[in-house]
């Protein structure tokens, strides 16, 4: 059987606080350049993203916009809701004695 020495000991404690200052190491000067390289590339996948939806849908809607802009300015009304939501119910405070 094999008894624990205080070298094996030593060694395993030099080992935890290397990895530990390590670890502090990379995360205190890697770790950000990580994050901003990240939020850079979430930036640019957001621009493409709402380039591409203008590009596709900005078209269809300026037409449709124009043409309801011109029908209220013709009319001199503003369009409104037809559909019939509900009637008003009046509810009354009852006091409790």
């Amino acid at each position: 059987m094999d008894t624990a020495s205080f070298t094996g000991f030593l060694k395993t404690l030099c080992i935890i606080i290397l990895i530990y200052y390590a670890f502090k190491f990379a995360m205190r000067y890697l770790l950000p350049m990580l994050l901003v390289k990240a939020a850079k590339k979430a930036s640019e996948n957001f621009q493409q993203r709402q380039q591409d939806f203008y590009q596709n849908n900005g078209n269809t809607n300026s037409s449709n916009n124009t043409y309801q802009d011109t029908e209220s300015a013709n009319t001199g009304k503003v369009p409104r809701s037809t559909k019939v939501v509900g009637e008003y119910i009046e509810f009354e405070e009852i006091d409790k004695k």
